[in-house]
């Protein structure tokens, strides 16, 4: 099992910035991807950003548009989303994930509330 513990979510004004972080405990594996998947209300759950174990990220950027950054510091186990330029339709439940290399979400942390609104 892999716990994750989010945070750094909260309110900011439109144009502000928050980052997030996750931090991966328990059975971690040996290379891994983690991301960020955010959830508005009534919109399904998308993708924002991915990094592996080797430092690849990758971003959805109709989500990201240049705004967000990933980076990962492999040895805290933790990955980071750094956004700036945020505006109300970013706001939404964040989770971090957790997964093999390449592959698909196996683990997802409990979600932090990113809420944009002045």
């Amino acid at each position: 099992q892999v716990h994750l513990v989010e945070s750094g979510g909260g309110l900011v004004q439109p144009g502000g910035s928050l980052r997030l972080s996750c931090g991966a405990s328990g059975e971690l594996f040996a290379v891994w991807t983690m991301g960020w998947y955010r959830q508005a209300p009534g919109k399904q759950r998308e993708l924002v950003a991915t990094v592996s174990s080797g430092d690849t990220a990758d971003y959805n950027q109709d989500v990201v548009k240049g705004r967000f950054t990933i980076s990962r510091d492999n040895t805290k186990n933790t990955v980071h989303l750094q956004m700036n330029g945020l505006k109300p339709e970013d706001t939404a439940v964040y989770y971090c994930t957790y997964a093999w290399y390449g592959s698909s979400p196996t683990y997802w942390g409990q979600g932090t509330q990113v809420t944009v609104s002045s």
